[in-house]
């Protein structure tokens, strides 16, 4: 008897077809042929769904190592900080308006404590989940007037600490990254702040902080792909501890060769289902990032979405945020409180679009334009940066300088308009004259973009301000 999945019998002698092949029952079993199609079938999809799950992490394990590598920053107390476009082209959809000062550490053997100075800055301690531990600078507890940090890993008790610090917390990782940027493009405020921060393990005397800059090279925080995610994957696995919303995974990682405790060694058939999995996951990734199905845009009859919906727990009373964080982590990295959950006046606003104002995909080889009305709501500035949508970081059209990429309000050379409204353009060839308002795009590297709110005011909030979607002109 032959039979499709939907009116299967699942009873006596039968041949099923279904996605994966015909899958053939003698006496209700399924013969020794069929059951290997249906572990290979299961181990698959468990493969595919484990790389959307997994996508935070290995994208912070993959940041962390090349980082690292390029910058020589692994020694405790030692911070990369990025300014040129070489150096800030590594990070996924990074910020190319202020520098960027990173450092990661390891709590196993000992909390950390930060002397963080006062000032204009926006940072975070985030987990290896890419959750904040703490906020720093102006949406963090020292709301930009100063103060000290201890950081304790998963297995310490924060109260332990106390009364050494004025703000202390706990890390769900034993991996712990430290973002910083800076919001005042004075080079003295720059200079005082990093002759000010310190840092220590909890019981040894604070020291100035070291920075390596200026190294000018290029370098990808893309996460891993083929073996490589799953490699990444295995060692944060053994890193961290498990958490009790993971075990399911842990499970469904075992018949794939992951498991915790145990070398990461692959057999041919499981390489092979590894390395189709990478694929069809990230696909499934792109997928929601292209078209996020959990939410509408943030402006009605417009392509527009608010990057973040999803909290920062990345998880709510009945359900982790699944496909949210899956959506983000694919295209950015780090998650603070200042970026999800801003106020008026604070943090930053996030907005992005794949789109054009016909709702078809943006393209390489076109050109569209942008209108940027005159009163985009911010208490600070604006931007738009262009991304490659392969990469997920900054474009890489031929420009060796921020501006082939990035355009933001405070460029006098911008071109604009009469009523102080700006056209920006995206495509193979500028308009004439409107060079300076203009970012190429090369061959099939398809792009997107984020427009940049910076203290956000309220009629972002209201909506009663809006963008115009993309217009092709050519």
């Amino acid at each position: 008897m032959h039979s499709s999945l939907d009116d299967a019998r699942l009873f006596g002698d039968e041949v099923i077809a279904t996605p994966y092949g015909s899958l053939t029952l003698e006496h209700g079993y399924l013969t020794d042929e069929s059951s290997q199609v249906v572990f290979d079938a299961m181990d698959f999809q468990r493969a595919c769904q484990a790389y959307v799950w997994s996508t935070p992490l290995v994208s912070y394990a993959t940041w962390q190592a090349e980082e690292d590598a390029a910058f020589g920053v692994g020694e405790f107390g030692t911070f990369a900080i990025l300014r040129s476009m070489r150096e800030k082209r590594g990070i996924v959809t990074g910020n190319l308006t202020t520098p960027y000062i990173f450092q990661f550490t390891d709590l196993e053997a000992s909390p950390l404590m930060l002397e963080y100075p006062a000032g204009p800055t926006a940072g975070a301690f985030i987990d290896a989940w890419q959750r904040s531990t703490s906020d720093l600078g102006l949406t963090g507890p020292d709301e930009g007037k100063s103060g000290t940090y201890i950081v304790v890993g998963p297995h310490d008790d924060p109260a332990d600490y106390e009364s050494q610090a004025d703000f202390v917390f706990r890390s769900a990782t034993v991996s712990v990254g430290i973002g910083i940027r800076l919001l005042s493009s004075d080079p003295e405020f720059a200079k005082a702040f990093l002759g000010s921060i310190c840092m220590a393990r909890v019981g040894q005397p604070l020291e100035p902080c070291r920075f390596v800059q200026d190294v000018d090279q290029e370098w990808s925080a893309t996460a891993y792909r083929g073996l490589d995610y799953w490699r990444a994957l295995h060692r944060m696995i053994d890193q961290e501890p498990v958490r009790e919303q993971d075990k399911v995974w842990m499970a469904m990682l075992e018949p794939l060769g992951i498991k915790k405790g145990e070398p990461f060694n692959p057999d041919t058939r499981q390489t092979r289902i590894l390395l189709e999995g990478a694929a069809l996951g990230e696909l499934m990734a792109r997928n929601l990032q292209v078209d996020p199905r959990f939410a509408e845009p943030y402006w009605p009859d417009t392509s527009w979405y608010k990057s973040f919906d999803f909290s920062m727990a990345q998880s709510n009373d009945y359900k982790v945020e699944l496909d949210e964080r899956t959506t983000w982590f694919y295209e950015a990295v780090s998650a603070t409180k200042g970026m999800i959950s801003p106020s008026v006046g604070k943090g930053q606003v996030y907005m992005t679009t794949k789109r054009d104002a016909d709702r078809n995909l943006l393209r390489a080889d076109r050109t569209y334009r942008l209108s940027i009305p005159s009163d985009v709501p911010v208490a600070q500035f604006w931007s738009l940066t262009l991304y490659s949508e392969n990469t997920r970081r900054p474009y890489e059209n031929g420009g060796e300088t921020i501006e082939a990429v990035n355009l933001d309000s405070r460029m006098d050379q911008l071109v604009r308009n009469d009523d102080g409204s700006i056209d920006l353009f995206i495509g193979r060839e500028a308009p004439a004259g409107m060079e300076p308002n203009f970012m190429a795009t090369v061959g099939e590297d398809g792009w997107f973009v984020y427009f940049r709110l910076y203290a956000p005011t309220e009629p972002f909030f209201d909506k009663s301000f809006s963008l115009p979607d993309f217009e092709i002109i050519d």
